[in-house]
């Protein structure tokens, strides 16, 4: 699996209306991308600083992904600037599994 990170900033008065936008095209947006396993979005709202890591199931689909990415993040420029975009091979995971009722 591979991740892309995405860093942004914004104001943190505007952080109601980035999140909205995040909610309603970002997440949609991603969801409809080759490849796409996830992804979480992350901000604090003190700062207005945040940043977003989607993942994908191979490193070719995260390529491929490119150019539409791209153009999420253009949509979300209203609201925030994007500060950096960085690509990563995820080695480990950890999930909680959930417990099997006891009999």
């Amino acid at each position: 699996m591979f991740a892309r990170v995405t860093r942004f900033e914004g104001e943190p008065d505007k952080l109601d209306a980035a999140t909205k936008l995040i909610k309603e095209t970002v997440v949609p947006g991603a969801q409809r991308l080759q490849g796409f396993k996830g992804g979480y979005w992350l901000v604090d709202r003190a700062t207005g600083k945040g940043f977003s890591v989607t993942l994908f199931e191979s490193e070719a689909a995260l390529h491929a992904t490119e150019d539409d990415a791209a153009q999420l993040r253009s949509r979300a420029s209203s609201v925030a600037r994007i500060t950096a975009i960085e690509r990563y091979e995820v080695v480990a995971e950890a999930k909680v599994e959930e417990l099997a009722p006891a009999r």
